[in-house]
């Protein structure tokens, strides 16, 4: 039955992501959210490795040295910084972190959001989000400028809650209301 449990971790997390969204205005973003996860390839390997407090593809990464679940799900979710890596154009074939569109990194931020409240349970406090990002922030390869609204969203989160990176997002980042 680990496959229900994992039905239910990516239903339960996408509906939070969806709150999000919403909040700001995103709604075809909030809709379409990690819609890949229901693939085969991200899907049974979810159900397969399913532990209930962190993402199954760390326990497919340690079994096989990668997780194509994670590869398969970067590469179709703009909402992942992983997704803006490139090689950089100055020539020098040094990978970079591009600029990522504010609307990607708002759902970045929800999604970082909704991660910690699916595995952290009754645990969950706003700092979590930072916190997590902040373990390993340096190695992180990403454009400054999306850097910088990541951290200013998510240490606004920590610092005064959810509604005020809600609104804040809606009157600076996304000027809609």
């Amino acid at each position: 039955m680990k496959w229900l449990e994992h039905l239910r971790t990516v239903n339960h997390h996408r509906r939070l992501v969806r709150q999000g969204c919403f909040a700001v205005g995103l709604y075809r973003q909030g809709l379409c959210h990690d819609l890949s996860k229901y693939a085969p390839v991200e899907f049974l390997v979810g159900a397969r490795y399913y532990q209930g407090d962190h993402s199954p593809n760390e326990a497919e990464r340690l079994e096989k040295g990668y997780s194509a679940a994670w590869l398969h799900h970067k590469g179709c979710n703009k909402h992942h910084l992983e997704y803006w890596i490139d090689y950089s154009p100055t020539g020098d074939h040094a990978l970079t972190g591009c600029r990522m569109p504010e609307k990607y990194v708002v759902e970045m931020f929800c999604d970082r959001i909704a991660a910690s409240k699916t595995y952290r349970g009754e645990r969950y406090t706003q700092s979590d989000p930072w916190d997590y990002y902040a373990r390993s922030r340096d190695h992180y390869l990403l454009h400054p400028d999306s850097r910088a609204l990541l951290e200013r969203l998510l240490l606004l989160l920590r610092d005064q809650g959810e509604q005020a990176a809600y609104q804040y997002i809606r009157r600076e980042v996304l000027h809609n209301g």
